[in-house]
């Protein structure tokens, strides 16, 4: 398959120009004189650097990698049609399909960029967080940093020193019994050459604590209506988690809120001011 540079630079230019500001959730500013999207909100959007999104423009330069072209993918919010389309454009077959892509709908994307002042997170049903807003960042940490089996909550719940001190000690054995029945369900919804398989392998060979939980065979242990955490900076919080779910891809959109009035929704208050300060920092 060959690099076609003048499609790939063209699909580019109206991509971004199909793309205002509000759509992916950037201010429009003043004085805005660009049609769509400008070449370096597409850069911060996807991760690379404005003399790259412009050669590629420009059709210059060499063949943009797979990992870059999901990120521009992902940046510019497309479908996944037309990000297989970009992926044939530039000379590669696209992803395979199916529960392990990470290429997040654009609808939900949407969603998340109009929440940038609540603590929302995009997970695949591994527990991986694909996206977050900033606010998340500050309840959960930066979790998209993360790589390999790490990125699994479930995996980093057992085998990561320091990942449960988020959440109050007399909350861990129950979270303990709710990753590992999730894990077991997913494994035999996947089969035995799935992703979860292979963490439930590693974790049984590691973990003597999941290896107790594991054997129980529970499963339908389901996350609380209200989750509790314990914060360094603000101090406890309560929080409800509504989920949306996108079943074409196991992807769950989470949005932590709490009760006007209460304390949680006093210290998420504080929390968007220390975000506030991050961001300006």
């Amino acid at each position: 398959m060959d690099l076609d540079r003048a499609g790939l630079a063209d699909f580019l230019r109206t991509r971004r120009a199909a793309l205002q500001p509000e759509d992916v959730g950037l201010p429009r500013g003043q004085r805005r004189r660009t049609e769509g999207l400008r070449r370096e909100e597409v850069a911060a959007l996807a991760h690379m650097s404005v003399d790259y999104v412009a050669r590629l423009e420009r059709e210059v330069g060499p063949q943009p990698s797979p990992q870059m072209l999901a990120s521009i993918a992902q940046g510019l919010h497309l479908s996944r049609i037309e990000r297989d389309h970009l992926f044939r454009l530039a000379g590669h077959e696209p992803p395979a399909g199916g529960v392990d892509g990470e290429h997040v709908a654009p609808g939900l994307l949407r969603v998340l960029d109009r929440l940038d002042d609540t603590p929302a997170e995009i997970v695949s049903e591994l527990g991986e967080t694909l996206r977050q807003t900033r606010m998340a960042v500050a309840l959960l940490g930066d979790l998209t940093a993360l790589r390999g089996p790490e990125r699994s909550i479930g995996y980093r719940w057992f085998l990561t020193p320091g990942a449960r001190d988020l959440h109050p000690a007399d909350d861990h054995a129950f979270y303990s019994r709710m990753y590992a029945s999730g894990l077991r369900e997913l494994t035999a919804r996947r089969g035995p050459g799935s992703r979860a398989a292979a963490y439930a392998a590693m974790l049984l060979e590691r973990s003597e604590e999941f290896r107790e939980v594991w054997e129980r065979h529970e499963v339908g242990v389901r996350p609380r209506e209200v989750k509790r955490f314990v914060h360094p900076e603000v101090g406890d919080l309560e929080l409800a988690c509504q989920q949306l779910v996108d079943p074409a891809a196991s992807h769950t959109l989470l949005v932590y809120t709490a009760i006007p009035g209460t304390p949680s929704h006093e210290r998420l208050a504080l929390l968007q001011v220390l975000a506030d300060a991050g961001a300006a920092g």
